[in-house]
C-alpha cells in the first residue's frame, strides 16, 4: 500500500507540473517597484512664529505689506513676476493671430462668469492684490498692494472682501501675527471657489479638500499633503500652470505624478504597459465631483426671468444651471498644451459649438496620453453682426445684475474690453475642457480592466483613434 501511495503522489505532482509550468511561464511577472516617492516630497520649513515679531497698529492692508517687506524685501517683487499677480501669460505666437498674444483672466473670457473685466467688484476677491477699482486701471507696479496675508495668514482670522481688499472687520494686526507657510485653506479660499462657488469650475477642487479623508484624496487626506507639496514653490513662483489660461506650457513648469512616483510604479506588467499611453489620472481619478457637485451646464440666455430661484438650478442674475456629482470624465489625448484657446475677438463657430479651448494631442503624438477632462457647456452671448463672443458688465450700479438689460451691459463693456458692440446679440453654445488632476483615489479604487475594456467600457476607442478595443484586436495598448 505504501508503494502504491508513493507512486500516486509522484504521479499527481507530475501532472501538476505539466499543467502549471506553461501557465506560470505566461503569467505576467511582477516587476520591481523602484523609486521612493517620499524622497521627492519637499521638507516643510520650520515655522517661525510672528506673534511677537509683527508690531502694529496697521491702518491699512498696505501698511501690513510694508511691514512684511522690512524683513522680506524681495517678496513683493517676486510675487509681481507671477501669474498670481499679473493674471496674464507672457506674450507668445499663435497660428490664428498675426501678432503675439497674452492669455489670462485679466484680458480673456471663459464660459463660466465670462469675464473678470465685467465684475471687478467680486472677481478681484481672488486676486492677490489690494485696491482694485471700476474707475481707474489697476497699478500693477505698486508693491504695497501685494496681499501677503491671503497666502500666509490664518484663514480663520483673515478673509478677502470686495475689490481685492480685506473683508470688513478683519483685524489686520491679528492676521499679520498669524502668518505661516501656506496651507490648503489659503490656496483653497480662491481655487476651491472658482466660477462663483464651491467646486463650480474644476470639479476636482472643492472645499471638502480642506480636511479630507483618503477616500476623497489619497494625498491630501491619507498623507495630509499641503498644496505646496506638489506645487513646489521657490521665490513665490509656484510650480504648475492651468492650461486653460495658456496655449503652450514648458513641461519643466508643470506638476506631474512622475515627479515623485519615479521608476516602475506597478508590480503588474500589464499596468506598466498602460503607462505608455494612459495618464495616471485616468485610472486613479475615476470620477469627477466625487463628493460635491460641479457645474456642467450654464445657460445665460435664461437670466433675468421671473421664476423660482434655487442655487443648483436657477438664479435670476445668472440663468439656468446643471450640476452633476460622481461624473464620469471625458477622455481625450493630451500632451499638456492646447491646439486652440479662444481669444477675445475671435469669430465663433456658426456650424457648431465654439470651443473655448481645445486640448492638444492625438494617437500619433508620442508625447500625448489619454487624459480625463471635465467638459463645461454654456450658452453665452455673442454679437450677431461681428460674430464674436461678448463680455457683459454684470456688476456695479449700471451693470446687468442691477437692471437686467443685456444691451446696456454690452455697451458698458466696449471701452473696457475694446470690442465694438453692434447693438445686436444672441446666444451660442460653447464648450470648455478642464483637466482633472486632484481627488486621486486610493489604489484599490482605481479603474479595473472591465471599466475600460469590454462591451460597456467607458472609453470610446474609435474616437480616440483605435480601430476598436485594443484587447479585441490584439494590439494591447500600443498605438497602431
Amino acid at each position: 500500500m505504501k508503494k502504491i501511495k508513493s507512486f500516486w503522489i509522484l504521479g499527481a505532482v507530475g501532472i501538476l507540473l505539466i499543467v502549471l509550468v506553461p501557465v506560470i511561464s505566461f503569467w505576467p511577472r511582477p516587476t520591481a517597484v523602484s523609486g521612493d516617492p517620499w524622497a521627492n516630497v519637499p521638507q516643510h520649513p520650520v515655522h517661525t512664529s510672528h506673534a511677537d515679531i509683527v508690531q502694529g497698529p496697521f491702518e491699512t492692508p498696505q501698511d501690513v505689506t510694508r511691514a512684511c517687506l522690512e524683513c522680506h524685501p524681495e517678496a513683493a517683487s517676486d510675487v509681481m513676476m507671477t501669474t498670481h499677480w499679473t493674471w496674464e501669460s507672457q506674450p507668445f505666437e499663435v497660428s490664428w493671430r498675426d501678432e503675439p498674444v497674452t492669455i489670462g483672466k485679466i484680458n480673456q473670457i471663459n464660459n463660466f462668469c465670462i469675464s473678470a473685466q465685467g465684475n471687478q467688484h467680486q472677481c478681484m476677491t481672488c486676486h492677490i492684490g489690494y485696491a482694485w477699482s471700476d474707475e481707474t486701471p489697476y497699478d500693477f507696479t505698486e508693491q504695497a498692494n501685494v496681499d501677503c496675508l491671503v497666502c500666509h495668514a490664518d484663514m480663520g482670522i483673515y478673509a478677502k472682501g470686495t475689490y481685492g481688499n480685506p473683508a470688513e472687520g478683519v483685524d489686520l494686526l491679528a492676521a499679520a501675527q498669524s502668518v505661516r507657510a501656506p496651507t490648503r485653506e489659503n490656496c483653497g479660499s480662491c481655487h476651491f471657489n472658482g466660477g462663483g462657488g464651491n467646486n463650480v469650475k474644476h470639479g476636482d477642487l472643492a472645499e471638502s479638500l480642506y480636511f479630507p479623508d483618503q477616500e476623497v484624496d489619497v494625498h491630501m487626506g491619507g498623507n495630509d499633503f499641503l498644496c505646496t507639496d506638489c506645487h513646489v514653490t521657490q521665490n513665490h513662483e509656484i510650480l504648475g500652470r492651468l492650461v486653460v489660461d495658456n496655449v503652450t506650457i514648458d513641461p519643466s513648469e508643470q506638476v506631474a505624478c512622475a515627479t515623485c512616483h519615479t521608476g516602475t510604479v506597478h508590480t503588474d506588467e500589464r499596468l506598466t504597459a498602460h503607462v505608455q499611453s494612459v495618464a495616471c489620472q485616468t485610472c486613479h481619478i475615476p470620477t469627477i465631483a466625487l463628493d460635491e457637485p460641479t457645474k456642467t451646464y450654464w445657460d445665460w440666455s435664461t437670466a433675468g426671468l421671473d421664476r423660482p430661484e434655487e442655487h443648483f438650478t436657477y438664479l435670476r442674475i445668472k440663468g439656468t444651471f446643471i450640476y452633476e456629482q460622481n461624473l464620469m470624465p471625458t477622455y481625450l489625448w493630451f500632451n499638456g498644451n492646447l491646439d486652440y484657446r479662444y481669444l477675445l475677438g475671435d469669430l465663433i463657430d456658426f456650424d457648431g459649438p465654439t470651443f473655448i479651448n481645445v486640448p492638444s494631442g492625438n494617437i500619433h503624438d508620442p508625447t500625448a496620453l489619454i487624459f480625463p477632462f471635465k467638459v463645461h457647456v454654456a450658452n453665452q452671448p455673442y454679437d450677431t453682426q461681428y460674430g464674436y463672443l461678448l463680455a457683459p458688465i454684470t456688476s456695479g450700479p449700471n451693470g446687468y445684475w442691477t437692471n437686467f438689460d443685456w444691451d446696456n451691459a454690452f455697451r458698458l463693456s466696449e471701452p473696457i474690453t475694446g470690442l465694438a458692440y453692434s447693438g445686436h446679440y444672441d446666444f451660442t453654445e460653447t464648450w470648455m475642457f478642464w483637466p482633472s488632476t486632484h481627488m486621486v483615489q486610493p489604489a484599490d479604487r482605481a479603474l479595473q480592466c472591465d471599466d475600460c475594456h469590454g462591451e460597456n467600457g467607458r472609453l470610446d476607442w474609435i474616437a480616440l483613434g483605435y480601430p476598436g478595443d485594443p484587447i479585441e484586436w490584439g494590439g494591447r495598448f500600443q498605438r497602431p
